[in-house]
Formats: structure tokens, sequence, C-alpha cells
């Protein structure tokens, strides 16, 4: 038997598994299985919960497809709530060990739960060689790409995940599926990327979809907010501090003067379960 948790940030679902006191053996395999929405629980992936020698916890966070990411903006709110809610921890500042680097998370507690969290994303890189993108320029801003139809100019930032980010007119009628697949498996990104369309609304205020590497469209994606509002910055479309429209909900984002990029959101538990009908040692 294995106790796991749903949860969601703006629709952005994955499943939680409290490993710091068990050894999950197989966590790709696990998390291609759990997060079918057919024959599995049904989720954006898996994300697992393990102590850390250098902060507070650590997270590994793994795609629906069984490859492993770097972080996940939604994915690390939720972790902030299930160990508070779950008295793991007593804190209401946290810090986090991610494949993108020690987060460090403050929790808005409501009665006895954690609401919303703020997260201190760190400080954006946008040259080519760290994203990584394969370009004859440093700074990855302005690229053109050729998909299909279409020449898009991109902007690239790594939130310590990759992100190339698109301006469109109207994002609510783009092709997200049929340019969002072929952008991000481009042998410009050698390591993929996630892909964000984004609608310039007004001066603090943008619109965005998401076509997450590994996954496909989602209903949020906080790195890809983040990274969204450091290139609107960038191409000079809007202040610092920018509310993003998810189809999930909305994200606020402050680009800090200090080059640190803070996201607040929700985080909300769905539900909890028992996986039964599985081979369980296959796995811890």
């Amino acid at each position: 038997m294995l106790e796991f948790t749903k949860m969601q940030g703006l629709g952005n679902d994955y499943i939680y598994i409290d490993a710091t006191k068990i050894r999950i053996k197989n966590p790709s395999m696990l998390a291609k299985y759990m997060s079918d929405r057919h024959f599995g629980v049904g989720a954006d992936g898996l994300i697992l919960i393990l102590p850390s020698s250098k902060a507070d916890f650590s997270m590994r966070m793994f795609n629906a497809d069984g490859s492993e990411a770097e972080m996940c903006g939604n994915g690390i709110r939720c972790v902030a709530k299930f160990v508070y809610d779950k008295c793991l921890t007593d804190k209401k500042i946290i810090t986090v060990d991610t494949k993108a680097g020690i987060k460090t998370l403050t929790l808005n507690v409501v009665g006895k739960y954690v609401d919303t969290v703020k997260v201190d994303m760190g400080i954006p890189k946008y040259e080519s060689e760290c994203i990584p993108v394969i370009s004859n320029t440093k700074i990855a801003k302005n690229l053109k790409i050729e998909i299909l139809d279409k020449i898009f100019d991109v902007t690239c930032v790594s939130m310590g995940n990759p992100h190339t980010v698109i301006f469109v007119d109207d994002v609510d009628s783009f092709n997200v599926k049929k340019y969002g697949e072929l952008i991000e498996k481009n042998k410009m990104f050698p390591q993929r990327t996630n892909v964000e369309f984004v609608e310039i609304k007004d001066n603090s205020n943008i619109k965005m979809r998401v076509w997450e590497r590994g996954t496909g469209e989602t209903l949020a994606c906080g790195t890809g907010a983040c990274a969204s509002v450091v290139a609107c910055v960038l191409n000079g479309l809007t202040s610092r501090n920018v509310r993003v429209q998810l189809l999930g909900g909305n994200l606020d984002i402050l680009y800090n003067d200090n080059n640190h990029v803070y996201m607040t959101g929700p985080a909300k538990t769905v539900f909890e379960g028992k996986l039964i009908d599985l081979d369980v040692k296959s796995f811890i």
C-alpha cells in the first residue's frame, strides 16, 4: 500500500508522496502509472517530498511521461502546504532544495491550513548557453524559429528549467498544441523546452497559455509565468509587477530590482488515497 495526496495550484495538478521516511525505487515509472488519467490517479506528474541536509525539505518532480524536471512553481507551493498542513513543520518560512537550487517559501496560513504561498524563485538566466539554447547570440532574445507555416520571434529564459516565450495577439484562439509540441522538441533546445504563448493586456496584466515539456498543455505553470514576466520586461512590454492570467487562475509575479523573481499564488489539496491494486514492492 502506498499513500498519496492529490494537490493542485491553479489546476496544475500533481500527486504528492511523503518520501521523508520511505524510499521510492522507480519514481519515473511510478509517475507514468499514477499520472495516467484513465488507468491511474490522473495528474500532470508526480512530486516526491524528501529530507534534505541543506534545506528544510527537498523535492523531486517527474512529468507525466516519466521525465524528471528541475522545478515546478505551482508544485513547490503545494509542497509547502503539504508539509505544514501535515505537521511535518511548524515554520511559516521554509526552504526547499530543488534541482534548480534552494527556494525560500513564505506561507500564508488561514486558520490551521496554508492558503497561498510566496516563493522566491531566484535569479533568471537569459544567456543562451545557460538555458540552454543553440544560438549565435549571447542573450536569447528575439531569436527566429520556423515551425510549419510560421516564423516566431522567441525570447528564452531559464528559471532553473528552460522556457521559450512567444508573444501573440490572441492567445485564446492560438493553436497551442499544433505549435507547442514541435517547439518543445526543436533542435534549438538540447534539453527540450517549455513553451509560453503570451498576450499583453496592459502594463501590469498578461494572459498566458503553456505547453509544458513532457506533459503537454496544462492549466498553469508557475516557472512559465515567471519566465513570461521576465521576457516581458526584457522586451519593454510591461512593468516588473504583473498579474498573469492562466487557464486555471491568476499568479502575481514580481521581477524585483534585486533581479529575484517572486511568485505568489494558491495551493489546494484535492484528495488523499492509497494505491492498493499495484505491486507496491516494485516502488518502495
